[in-house]
Parts: structure tokens; C-alpha cells; sequence
């Protein structure tokens, strides 16, 4: 049996409000990884976790009124949160780490300092683009139709004191260290690494923020907050009790075996996070592992595109051990998979409850029906092996050693692959051998036919032992039902041929997975599934009448934000500088600060009734309105201001 330590992480997630099965497909993969290490002989140490702090959370909190702490303890702890996720999916981690876990925080802290005493950290100024949802910094060039390259969102102008990552000092070692090893697999994202962000000159990267608070203090510079992808990255060793106290297991699981990444973020994993270490002297993990998305639709799966798949509603109609094993059958595991309820029905029937079903029902049944529940002692022995004896035994036989260099080389649907050969082939072997037939004349032939409903349960054992770490529940399951003690259940015992005893008594049980049908499903499903309504609540219409000679006297004219800061003493009122066409600039206040960031704004084009009467607020002069529209969502009052075209010249009257 092998031996050793294994160390398997998941990236540590956003704590998203609206959580779907894209982001079980990373975990579900390192925990199959996981249980499969473990099955092996392996000392594991799997990690996941969330990463809470940054802008966007911040903002997030501020829209729903509460704080940010507040705001990821509801997601992460709460009712269908993160760990309510883990918990219906069956995730077997070893450990779980929140960024804002106080040990973690005060590691980081020590971890920046490293750095910087190093010389590898130094004090200047961001003037760049920043990508909010992704917390990522860009170039001018490196955005994709002046978009961020990663999510396709529109991109900020930022400008802040920051301290600076001399990244570029580490250009050349990161570049071996993806050209010449094996670190970051599949091997197609070394190129995109290399080409992308590598040869056209690796710029030195902005790692703390001073506009905004919700992030890990620099201790020595309190005004900056660590960027919040230092904070996630060292995570990996944090979890282990690097820089602090409350765990003892750096030293022992550090280098980490692989990271498991999305490949949005494996730019972070194979580029910044081997330059960190490298900084601090570390140890590197051996192996970064991106891998594609669920799509929905030709589109990753996104809240703000409407098309998350629920796996709560999908585990409660199929099963979470049939949407487990959908995950990892049906996509290469490197590769982008198109998720649709079809598919999904689709695979649980034709593997599921045609094939391993329909095997295991078959067999127990007619061990029941024709030896009484028990086969005959002397049933593993046959001195006259058919052609399709020796077929099925060389198949079952050689299956492990197969299936343990696909799941070591992360191809998990061709480990599958590899089981469900065999699968097929015992349902042939029942046909080929008509149990039924042999069964007619049991004097003659019951011998032979105690050793053909054997070699279908051993074929059947060996293939329960590693669809384990896929469907842990199930097969606990299907051992029962061909009586498998966990004497048989173990590693070494699939590989050896005739393991279970020859007077096994299988018991037929429930369909392990019941046939669905497929019209009825998709309809309900796509009831569950439709996207609920909002509960939106619009001000009336005002019944007082103007007339059009009053209406037209309102001026209203496009207007460029030259320039937006927040009024002292006011949590309410920003003051803009506009440029309405006139050569002179125009002050509006207006009351949107819980909606809106000033920066945000810089660069803009609004909307403004600009004849207006001045009038004073806070002890300023506002001369005109910008126009918005409001409306109330769920009980919450949400405001959002009326944007233009940029094409559109400032003093453009609008009619």
C-alpha cells in the first residue's frame, strides 16, 4: 500500500450571495482527489475555505446596510451558505480557513513585513486600471477592448499612495519554473502565462489599497490594507501554522501536493504566488492544476447572467452522489463542460441506472433467486475458464493500476472511463452467459452458475472500490448489497483478483439509482430553475398634469464628471465638478453617496437639469440636479444615476 503525505487545496471562494453548482466543481474535484489519496494509504491534509476581505465585499456590505464582517458571516455561516454547500456536497476537507480567521490575519501581517525587510516591498504610487469583481490591477494594454481581460466588466481608473511588489525581480525564475517543469498543468496554460503576461515585462505589482478599509491593516502603515490577493494566496501556509500559532503543520504537508485553480485565477497561482515564496526563501508547490468552468449555455455561470444552476434543487431530485459523479464524468477536468439539465439526466441514466444499476440489481437478484441469497461454497473456483471468464478477470484485474494513472494525472472522466469499461463488460458477460438458461437445468449447470454471478459480483467489487472517492454514500451502499465487509473494500484488495469470499450473500436492495424520466424532469426543472421575479416596488405616477410649454423649459444637458468627492460632514452628499460645455465648471451636491463610490464616477457622462435655481447644502452652492432613477427591491432602496453614451459631448441638450 502506498504511503506518504498528501496536501490538496481548493482556492478559498468569494463568499457570493448566491452560491450555484459552478462553484462545487473545484471542491468536488479535490475532495474526489482527496478521498482517493486517502483510499491509497495517504496522510491527507485537503484545505478550502473563503476569501472575505476586498472592495467589492465592502461595497456589498454597504448596499445591504450592514457590515462586512456581518456580511461574510452570513454568507460563509449561514442558511445555504458556503459551509451548507460543502455539507450537501459531501466534502470531506480536512480544514477550513477564513481569511478573516484572526490567526490569519496577524500571519499576513508578519508575511508583508517579511517581504518588505527583504527589500521586496517598497512604498510608491498606483496610477492604473482596477478590475473591482476580480480585485485584479491591469495595464492599459493588457485590457481586452478597454475591458478587464479576466471577467469582461468595465475596469476603474485608480490612483493611491500603495506599496509595490517587485514582481519583476522574479520575472526570469517564474518564467523557468513554467517553461521547464511540470508546475502548472494542463501544459496549454504555460503558454498563455508566458506569452501574456511573462515576455511582454512582468511590471511590479500594487499589494495594499488606501481607498477603502476592509482588508488586513499593514501593521507599520496603518492607512494601507493588504491586497487582498497577498491576504488569499498565503492562505496555503497560513491554514498550516505558518506565521502563527494556532497550527503545528507547516513543516510537515508544506509544499502543498497540488492547488486545484479555476483558470481565471491561475495567473494569481503560477506567477504571484511562486514569487511570493520565492521572496520569503519557501518551499514551492509542486503542482498547480487550472481547470475549466461549468458553463451554462456557452457561459460560465454568473449571478449577473441569470444562469446559475441551484444544486440544492439538483441534489434533492437526482442525489448528491449522481451530481458528484456527473461533474467529473462527463467534463474533462482541464477543459470548459457545458452544463444542461439534459446531460445531466442523460449520464445518471446511461452509467448510473442502466449500467451500474442494472448490474448490481441483476446480479443480487438472481443470487436470491436462484442459490437462496448465498452462493455455494467452491463458487470462486471454475478449473474450466471460457474465453469471456479470462476477458472479464483480465479487464477487472489490470483495472486499478489503469484507473491509478488517470486519477494521478488529474483525468478523472477517463478514470471513470476506465471503471465503466468494465462495468459494460460484465453486463455483456450476462448476457453471454444466460444465468437464466444455466439456471433451467440446475443438477447440470448450478456449479457453473454460482461461478458466473461470482465473477459479476468480484467485477462489481472492484469497481465500488474506486467509484468510492466519486459516490462515497452510494457505494457504501452497493457493498451491502453484494456483501463486501471492509475487508474487500480496500486498495490493495482491488487489485487481487478474488477477494470475496465464494459464498457471498448478496442482499438485493433499492435501486441504487432509479431511471428518470426525462420529459417530466425537464419540466419541473424548469420551473424550480426559472429565474424568481423581483419584488420591485416603483413610486406611483403623479396625476397632476404639466403642461408642455412648463416641460420644455427644463434644460437638460449631458454633463462629464471632471471630479467627485464627499462632502464633509455629510454621509449622504457627494459634490461633482462637471463639465457642461460652457468652458466654465458647473457644481452640482447630490445625495447618492450610499450608492455610489466618488471614483467611480471620474470620467462619466450624467445627465443634469441645469437651469435650475442655485441653492445651498452643507454650505455649498448646488447649481442644477443630476437625474436618477429609484425604486425600492426587496424592501431595499436602490438609486441608479442616469449614464449616457461618452460619445455624447458634454452640453448636449437632451429632448
Amino acid at each position: 500500500m502506498s504511503t506518504g503525505k498528501f496536501y490538496i487545496t481548493t482556492p478559498i471562494y468569494y463568499p457570493s450571495d448566491k452560491l450555484h453548482i459552478g462553484h462545487a466543481y473545484c471542491t468536488v474535484a479535490a475532495d474526489a482527489m482527496a478521498r482517493y489519496k486517502r483510499l491509497c494509504g495517504y496522510d491527507v491534509l485537503f484545505l478550502t475555505g473563503t476569501d472575505e476581505h476586498g472592495q467589492k465585499i465592502e461595497d456589498k456590505a454597504r448596499e445591504a446596510g450592514i457590515t462586512p464582517k456581518q456580511f461574510v458571516d452570513r454568507i460563509v455561516t449561514g442558511e445555504r451558505g458556503v459551509l451548507d454547500l460543502w455539507k450537501l456536497m459531501n466534502i470531506s476537507n480536512d480544514r477550513f480557513i477564513r481569511t478573516t480567521d484572526e490567526y490569519h490575519v496577524k500571519a499576513i501581517q508578519r508575511i508583508f513585513r517579511r517581504m518588505y525587510d527583504n527589500g521586496d516591498i517598497y512604498k510608491g504610487k498606483y496610477v492604473g486600471k482596477y478590475c473591482k469583481p476580480c480585485e485584479s490591477f491591469w495595464t492599459e494594454s493588457q485590457l481586452v477592448d478597454g475591458k478587464c481581460p479576466d471577467c469582461g466588466r468595465e475596469v476603474v481608473d485608480a490612483e493611491e499612495e500603495a506599496y509595490f511588489f517587485r514582481l519583476s525581480k522574479y520575472a526570469g525564475r517564474v518564467q523557468d519554473l513554467l517553461e521547464n517543469t511540470d508546475f502548472l498543468q494542463p501544459r496549454s496554460r504555460v503558454n498563455e502565462m508566458v506569452n501574456n503576461f511573462i515576455k511582454p515585462g512582468l511590471e511590479d505589482l500594487c499589494v495594499s489599497r488606501t481607498s477603502f478599509t476592509w482588508g488586513i491593516p499593514v501593521d507599520f502603515d496603518p492607512g494601507h490594507v493588504v491586497y487582498v490577493w497577498i491576504d488569499a494566496l498565503s492562505n496555503y501556509i497560513t491554514a498550516l501554522g505558518f506565521d502563527n500559532d494556532q497550527y503545528q503543520d507547516y513543516e510537515k504537508y508544506w509544499p502543498a501536493d497540488v492547488h486545484f485553480v479555476g483558470k481565471e485565477i491561475v495567473r494569481f497561482h503560477s506567477i504571484i504566488w511562486p514569487a511570493m515564496l520565492m521572496s520569503m526563501g519557501l518551499p514551492l508547490p509542486k503542482k498547480v492544476y487550472g481547470h475549466g468552468w461549468l458553463n451554462f449555455g456557452g457561459e460560465k455561470m454568473s449571478k449577473s447572467r441569470g444562469n446559475v444552476v441551484d444544486p440544492y434543487i439538483l441534489a434533492e431530485k437526482f442525489g448528491v452522489d449522481a451530481l458528484r459523479f456527473f461533474m467529473l464524468r462527463t467534463f474533462p477536468f482541464g477543459s470548459d463542460g457545458n452544463f444542461t439539465n439534459e446531460l445531466l439526466i442523460q449520464t445518471i441514466n446511461t452509467d448510473l441506472a442502466n449500467d451500474l444499476g442494472n448490474l448490481v440489481s441483476r446480479t443480487t437478484a438472481m443470487v436470491g433467486k436462484y442459490f437462496g441469497g448465498r452462493l455455494p461454497a467452491g463458487s470462486d473456483k471454475w478449473d474450466r475458464p471460457t474465453a469471456e471468464d479470462k476477458d472479464l478477470t483480465a479487464m477487472a484485474s489490470g483495472l486499478r493500476d489503469r484507473y491509478e494513472a488517470e486519477m494521478e494525472a488529474f483525468q478523472f472522466q477517463n478514470a471513470l472511463e476506465e471503471i465503466f469499461k468494465v462495468i459494460q463488460r460484465a453486463n455483456k458477460y450476462i448476457d453471454e452467459n444466460a444465468p437464466w438458461t444455466l439456471a433451467k437445468d440446475m443438477a447440470a449447470n448450478g456449479p457453473r452458475l454460482a461461478h458466473v454471478l461470482y465473477e459479476l459480483l468480484e467485477a462489481t467489487r472492484i469497481c465500488g472500490i474506486l467509484l468510492t472517492p466519486f459516490m462515497p454514500e452510494s457505494m457504501e451502499k452497493l457493498f451491502a448489497q453484494i456483501g463486501a465487509d471492509e475487508t474487500v473494500r480496500t486498495w490493495s484488495s482491488a487489485a487481487v483478483w478474488g477477494a470475496l469470499p465464494g459464498e457471498a450473500a448478496p442482499v438485493k436492495g433499492e435501486n441504487l439509482f432509479p431511471r428518470i424520466d426525462m420529459e417530466k424532469e425537464l419540466a419541473e426543472l424548469a420551473k424550480l430553475q426559472a429565474p424568481a421575479e423581483p419584488d420591485i416596488e416603483l413610486e406611483p405616477q403623479s396625476q397632476e398634469q404639466v403642461d408642455f410649454d412648463t416641460f420644455c423649459k427644463s434644460d437638460f444637458r449631458a454633463v462629464k464628471v471632471k471630479d467627485c468627492q464627499p462632502v464633509k460632514k455629510s454621509e449622504k452628499l457627494l459634490c461633482f465638478t462637471l463639465d457642461d460645455g460652457t468652458g466654465a465648471d458647473r457644481q452640482i451636491l447630490s445625495g447618492i453617496a450610499k450608492w455610489y463610490k466618488p471614483q467611480d464616477l471620474i470620467g462619466k457622462t450624467l445627465v443634469a437639469i441645469v437651469n435650475l435655481p442655485p441653492r445651498k447644502m452643507m454650505g455649498l452652492a448646488s447649481n442644477g440636479m443630476l437625474i436618477s432613477a429609484v425604486h425600492r427591491e426587496k424592501g431595499e432602496e436602490k438609486l441608479n444615476l442616469l449614464m449616457v453614451d461618452d460619445a455624447i459631448p458634454a452640453g448636449a441638450k437632451m429632448c
